[in-house]
């Protein structure tokens, strides 16, 4: 069974190494960077396309004749320039990264709509409640103000992208069972859809209980967007707050 595993993985890393193609005798690069260009020109060409996997480090050694560590070095500099992104118990992937387009306000559903792919939602809690010092804050409400508070995990194609927290006064909605899988459109029913917006963005490590649940490892680099949305009459209806995936996300600012 492993020499059949092991025969099927060198077939895989075969494919692979004809698609991106081979070294060139006279590039004087080094071997890791040269491996690096071939996966980097692949990925850009759509030769390599979101999404798809990497043969292992050993597969991708034995068809290019190096060194593991040679393998290594070049994977890791393509997971640091966010070309590709490591799976735990998966392997590596193509990373399906994202912009963000700052200068519009919409929703992570209407983003991916744009982008072609499905957006989707795992809840956390629906809850309701008065409303926390720091959301009072936010949102400019008095001290016992009853809010609605939603959580949940955003999904492209059924892979996290963001963790969100989001509070909404309590008169924006009827109910937290209003929103289905975006709670723009659940507020535009209502009348009460943000027009305007300030967000805030910084990088953070991510703590674990939120690592699990964007799959990643506890400490990695993710986005924290902090937004406040208002309608036109000023009043601030929403503020949310939003893990991003570093390795998934760009955010484009049009100046």
């Amino acid at each position: 069974m492993g020499r059949i595993r092991a025969a099927e993985g060198d077939r895989a890393s075969e494919r692979f190494g004809e698609r991106i193609g081979r070294f060139r005798a006279d590039d004087t690069l080094p071997l890791y960077l040269q491996l690096q260009g071939l996966i980097r020109d692949a990925i850009q060409a759509g030769i390599a396309p979101r999404g798809s996997g990497i043969p292992a480090e050993r597969d991708l050694a034995v068809e290019y004749n190096i060194s593991r560590i040679t393998v290594r070095k070049a994977i890791e500099g393509l997971v640091e320039e966010g070309l590709l992104v490591r799976r735990r118990g998966a392997g590596t992937f193509v990373a399906g990264r994202v912009d963000k387009v700052f200068s519009k306000l919409s929703s992570f559903t209407e983003d991916m709509a744009a982008r072609g792919r499905v957006a989707s939602s795992r809840w956390v809690s629906r809850t309701t409640g008065p409303v926390t010092p720091e959301e009072a804050m936010a949102l400019g409400l008095s001290p016992g103000t009853p809010v609605l508070r939603f959580t949940r995990i955003r999904l492209a194609d059924d892979e996290p992208m963001a963790l969100e927290f989001s509070t909404v006064v309590g008169d924006g909605l009827g109910s937290t069972d209003d929103v289905g899988e975006s709670l723009y459109e659940a507020l535009d029913r209502a009348g009460n859809r943000p027009v305007r917006a300030l967000q805030r963005l910084r990088a953070v490590p991510i703590r674990a209980q939120h690592a699990r649940m964007l799959e990643i490892d506890t400490g990695d680099p993710v986005l924290l967007i902090e937004r406040r949305g208002s309608m036109r009459d000023g009043r601030v209806v929403e503020f949310t707050r939003s893990y991003y995936r570093g390795d998934s996300y760009d955010f484009v600012a049009e100046l």
